[in-house]
């Protein structure tokens, strides 16, 4: 039995029964059925089924935004957004969708026609995590869909409601049967799945070790996954920089959903000009924070998703002022602040170096390291001295700089005056710890697809 256990108040949100061996076959079948057809459905009818789907979706906004508060403890404020990102980027990649899947041709040859064709894999295994539900599933599973690929979709136990809106979105705008399903599923199941030889293809999102897991399954089969893991993001504020903007979207980029983003902001390194002033400035902002309830209008720091992640994340805290870090806010700042639960206050941290886990550990929680540098060499050292390589923020005035200093960062998306937000248009990928593969823009539609070469000769 699947329980999803709301962060909000501790009782049992959702249950679900968990697919058993006949209904996951069932689907399997059903997937590989549903493709030949379509497979062979024009694009432009694909996208007309999409567009409506993804309209029925935003139809729905309010009530999926208050089922995400409940679910993972977003507060109700922030979730709409997370409604407006899915319509954002399904809509780009419908409309990119003819560029980025039409064939391919080199130079005229004569006597010949010779070109590329994209082609579907077949079933795409697409399994989502909880921290941004639809923000990371829409990134395989419209293209999937797209590009002529059936899509099984596992969501997380936390959010299971995710997975059915998406199943009544695609009902509702006419997708045939079986071209889309969902199955809550254990992890042993999901294993099994990936190891069905119909399974052409995984996207998840998750963990390092989720993302080797993955991996192991298809060990033994030639087939690829895309992986987003981890993050460990930093931030290089340059002498240069907007003092006020920098504080103000840092403070954001590092507590926003309680911390819990892949791409959130995780330490930053301040120029030594700059440094006094923006720590300064970084905790009057976060004391001026409201932790509680999420499903209250003035909150804007819910819980974390379970107790055991507030508990991790203390223990990191804990563990860095043991060494030598020094805590600038104090928990009892925020009244419904109490370990044991879920409800932990935004803890910001100086004197901190990269032989703290809270430096080099992804935290995934609201809690950051704020270091001084004398130079943009040594910015670029620290921000470089890490396993994850997901997003890297630079705050300058100096464009130049910005990009001169990006190319040298070992990441898979440089920021230059913001943070923690994914553009559609731009490709999405990581490297290091941070996975493999790429999701979104034209670039993400190569994964969910296979080159065929066709090499006609016209006259003999």
């Amino acid at each position: 039995m699947l329980k999803c256990v709301s962060p909000v108040d501790g009782r049992v949100y959702v249950e679900r029964e968990l697919a058993k061996a006949a209904a996951i076959e069932a689907a399997l079948a059903k997937s590989v059925a549903a493709g030949a057809a379509w497979r062979a459905t024009p694009l432009t009818q694909r996208q007309q089924v999409l567009r409506k789907a993804v309209a029925a979706f935003v139809a729905k906004g309010a009530d999926i935004a208050a089922e995400l508060t409940w679910q993972m403890g977003r507060p109700s404020g922030q979730t709409p957004g997370e409604v407006r990102g899915f319509n954002e980027r399904a809509s780009h990649m419908i409309d990119i969708a003819p560029q980025a899947l039409g064939d391919i041709e080199p130079a005229a040859k004569d006597n010949f026609r010779r070109f590329i064709r994209r082609e579907p894999h077949g079933v795409v295994f697409v399994i989502a995590p909880w921290n941004y539900p639809y923000l990371t599933s829409v990134n395989a599973v419209i293209p999937a869909l797209l590009a002529g690929n059936t899509v099984l979709l596992k969501h997380s136990h936390q959010t299971p409601l995710c997975a059915e809106r998406y199943a009544e979105a695609f009902r509702e705008a006419g997708l045939p049967e079986g071209v889309f399903q969902y199955l809550h599923l254990s992890h042993a199941d999901a294993d099994k799945v990936m190891r069905d030889g119909r399974v052409g293809f995984v996207a998840f999102t998750g963990s390092v070790a989720g993302g080797h897991a993955v991996q192991q399954a298809l060990v033994s089969r030639f087939v690829g996954a895309g992986l987003e893991l981890g993050g460990k993001d930093p931030a290089y504020v340059r002498a240069d920089a907007d003092l006020a903007h920098a504080v103000e979207n840092l403070v954001d980029g590092a507590f926003f959903n309680s911390g819990q983003s892949c791409c959130g902001i995780e330490r930053i390194y301040v120029h030594e000009k700059l440094y006094g002033a923006f720590v300064d400035g970084f905790v009057d902002l976060t004391k001026k924070y409201v932790l509680g309830d999420p499903t209250k209008a003035e909150t804007n720091l819910g819980p974390m998703v379970r107790v055991a992640a507030a508990d991790f994340v203390r223990g990191q805290v804990a563990e860095a002022v043991t060494q030598g870090a020094k805590s600038l806010v104090a928990p009892s700042h925020f009244s419904v602040d109490r370990e044991g639960t879920p409800y932990m206050a935004p803890q910001v941290l100086v004197d901190v170096t990269h032989k703290m886990r809270l430096m080099s550990e992804e935290t995934f929680g609201p809690a950051i390291g704020i270091m001084k540098v004398s130079s943009d060499a040594e910015a670029v050292h620290l921000m470089n001295d890490s396993d994850y390589g997901l997003t890297a923020a630079i705050w300058t005035k100096d464009a130049e700089a910005a990009a001169r200093l990006g190319a040298e960062l070992e990441t898979g998306t440089v920021f230059m005056n913001r943070c923690d937000y994914l553009d559609p248009a731009l490709a999405w990928t990581g490297v290091k710890n941070s996975g493999r593969g790429c999701t979104l823009s034209s670039v993400g539609f190569e994964s969910l697809t296979r080159p065929k070469s066709f090499h006609l000769r016209l006259n003999t």
